[in-house]
């Protein structure tokens, strides 16, 4: 039986944080759905560092279809959640579904794995990550804490049913351990 994942995000995420979770999904045979606040063409955006910059650059990437608006998802169709990062958990995290949906994940133990600025929808329900550990972009440090998790400085970690990973670069670990906690097998191929 297949299992089916959610990625919630919008305009403005980081590219590599919805394209690499959502094709790994479909190649191990994953049903996966992406919703926005609207369903539209979301404009991805590329981050990077440069050595004459302090903080990091942003460029437009690809586009990737939304398959629905946040209003037409309902949590319990889904075993688990992904919110990828980029600038786009800056605005969806005020839509007051996007807060049910991820508070669904987190009251009934689901697997959630969030990365980079991801974490910030995370801190508009706080009462549901209080006392729990992860790591995010460093920048996202004080609003972890302010909501009462513990930030730890690591590029990936695991806290129950929570996968957190710093950036774009973590992504191949971060993928291994949600799939773990998906309960996804990978077989051998020959």
């Amino acid at each position: 039986m297949s299992k089916n994942v959610l990625i919630i995000t919008g305009d403005a995420v980081e590219a590599l944080e919805v394209f690499y979770p959502y094709y790994r999904c479909i190649e191990e045979n994953i049903n996966c759905t992406i919703a926005s606040p609207v369903k539209k063409s979301l404009q991805t955006v590329v981050h990077d560092f440069l050595p004459e910059m302090e903080t990091f650059t942003e460029k437009w990437g690809y586009k990737i279809e939304s398959h629905a608006s946040v209003e037409e998802i309902e949590p319990t169709d889904y075993d688990a959640l992904i919110i990828p990062g980029g600038r786009a958990p800056e605005y969806i995290r005020m839509n007051k579904k996007v807060q049910d949906i991820t508070a669904h994940f987190l009251k009934e133990n689901k697997p959630l794995g969030v990365i980079c600025h991801g974490q910030l929808v995370l801190t508009t329900i706080r009462e549901y990550i209080k006392g729990r550990e992860m790591t995010a972009y460093n920048a996202c440090r004080p609003e972890i804490e302010a909501a009462g998790a513990t930030y730890v400085e690591e590029m990936l970690h695991v806290d129950g049913n929570i996968v957190s990973g710093h950036a774009w670069p973590d992504l191949p670990g971060f993928m291994k351990e949600f799939f773990k906690l998906l309960n996804v097998k990978k077989e051998a191929s020959v």
